[in-house]
């Protein structure tokens, strides 16, 4: 947020308690919801679902001030569709707070779900950090701590303490950050994700930071993307923000800056979180594009994300129509890791194991987790999933291996399963996608069987290769 509107922002009015609200379907496109204004989203990802969290800003038409007094939760099970859940916290869930629901992040823990949010106290400071707790995505969500995480009395905090970001690493340690304007602070948090667990750092690396820390892990990489407003490539005018980013081998850095994620976009402001749903990385943001927005007026929108193969980022196509249906969406689990593999051939410098071994493609030239290719094979090549007792399966995913050389995306490609005698076309079976850098899906009537195969078709002259092939239990 650009410092000139700071002030401007701590002018939200008094408090709204949130109310029961029936689930509303909204349509697919960007913003993803306009029938009022969302800002600062934080997207969750609990099983199938994608979950964002975010303030309401309820400014008038014309207004200059921010007014935002409770935050929202909205749902897609195939992150194109969204269901609008209402109100699921305000700045009464506080006792002690006074105004200003401001950015938060919700973050699981032992079957619970922790809400941090930055609110105003009734005190001296400007800001505070708060945190519900609810036992289920939905909630219904309560004050945890009975007062502030984050305050002004506590030693070494920021002089705005905003925006708050959680991650927990795979050790099950939780770290927050948080801080606006003068920088980014970062403590661990306790086991009880209430409680500070040792010192306030200051992490250092992350070049030209403003505000909006947000925080996640791909493979053994640290990612914080967080919002900057300097006219050195990111925006045209300081009174807006773009999305940079920066990486690190450890939770608290030191960070290396990497550039920029999201450009400028039509709001001043730019806050941003980062997820990975079903195979996909998606970007959450918000802008002024909603009909009648602004800048104290913002929407929600969300865009695919991709990373290149060395694990940098490409920045993001901001898009009106949003993304197109998640391609893992659906019913059941991917019970692919669980099968035996086989194939007709595989190269001796690729590996079969790729195909299903939980990788996540970041395009189809990524080798980070294995590539399985059958080069110099031509034509028609297969590789297959045996299981030790038979499934019910009615959907596979597909990510193409590419390596612009001798293997290339197929001609052709089709579902066969195990009848008990014989290979089978699956029935009803959609288009088997050929596409690159994505995940392509066919469903089909549900068979059950203990073997399914992939048959494909390679184009002239070259060979075929997969990064993984999902196979999901109806």
């Amino acid at each position: 947020m650009p410092a000139t509107r700071w002030a401007a922002r701590l002018a939200a009015a008094a408090v709204l308690v949130a109310g029961a609200v029936v689930a509303v379907p909204a349509h697919a496109a960007n913003p993803i919801i306009t029938s009022y204004y969302t800002a600062d989203p934080a997207p969750l990802v609990v099983g199938n679902t994608m979950y964002v969290y975010a303030g309401r800003d309820e400014a008038p038409s014309g207004g200059s001030n921010f007014l935002m007094r409770e935050w929202r939760v909205l749902s897609s099970t195939d992150a194109a569709t969204w269901t609008d859940h209402g109100a699921r916290a305000s700045v009464a869930t506080f006792k002690w707070a006074g105004a200003d629901a401001w950015a938060s992040e919700v973050e699981p823990r032992g079957g619970k779900y922790y809400w941090y949010t930055s609110v105003n106290g009734n005190g001296a400071g400007w800001m505070d950090i708060g945190v519900a707790v609810g036992d289920s995505p939905l909630g219904p969500f309560t004050d945890a701590k009975g007062g502030p995480l984050v305050s002004d009395s506590t030693p070494n905090s920021s002089g705005l303490n905003i925006d708050p970001t959680v991650f927990t690493d795979d050790d099950g340690q939780a770290y927050l950050y948080w801080g606006g304007y003068w920088g980014v602070l970062a403590a661990k948090l306790k086991s009880n994700m209430i409680e500070l667990d040792g010192p306030v750092v200051t992490p250092t690396g992350l070049t030209d930071y403003w505000e909006a820390p947000w925080m996640f892990k791909r493979a053994s990489l640290y990612y914080l993307v967080y919002a900057a407003n300097d006219t050195n490539g990111c925006v045209t005018s300081s009174s807006y923000a773009c999305q940079r980013y920066a990486t690190a081998t450890s939770p608290l850095g030191p960070w290396t800056h990497r550039g920029v994620v999201l450009g400028q976009v039509s709001s001043t402001t730019n806050h941003a979180g980062v997820v990975q749903f079903n195979g996909q990385w998606y970007i959450v943001y918000h802008n002024a594009s909603a009909p009648g927005g602004g800048n104290f007026r913002r929407s929600v929108a969300v865009d695919r994300l991709y990373f290149n193969a060395d694990g940098t980022m490409q920045k993001v196509v901001q898009t009106t129509t949003g993304p197109p249906p998640n391609p893992g969406t659906g019913t059941g689990t991917n019970i692919a890791p669980s099968a035996a593999r086989s194939t007709s051939f595989v190269s001796a410098w690729e590996h079969l194991e790729a195909v299903n071994n939980g990788g996540v493609p970041a395009n189809s030239g990524d080798r980070a987790n294995l590539a399985y290719g059958n080069w110099p094979e031509r034509g028609t090549q297969w590789v297959e999933y045996t299981w030790p007792s038979a499934r019910s399966v009615d959907r596979v995913a597909t990510y193409w291996f590419d390596d612009d050389q001798g293997i290339d995306l197929p001609a052709s490609c089709e579902v066969q399963y195990w009848t008990g005698s014989a290979y089978a076309p699956v029935p009803g079976q959609s288009a088997c996608g050929v596409a690159g850098n994505t995940f392509n899906t066919t469903t089909f009537t549900a068979v059950t069987t203990s073997r399914l195969r992939l048959s494909v078709t390679s184009t002239p002259d070259h060979s075929t290769g997969i990064l993984e092939w999902q196979a999901f239990q109806a």
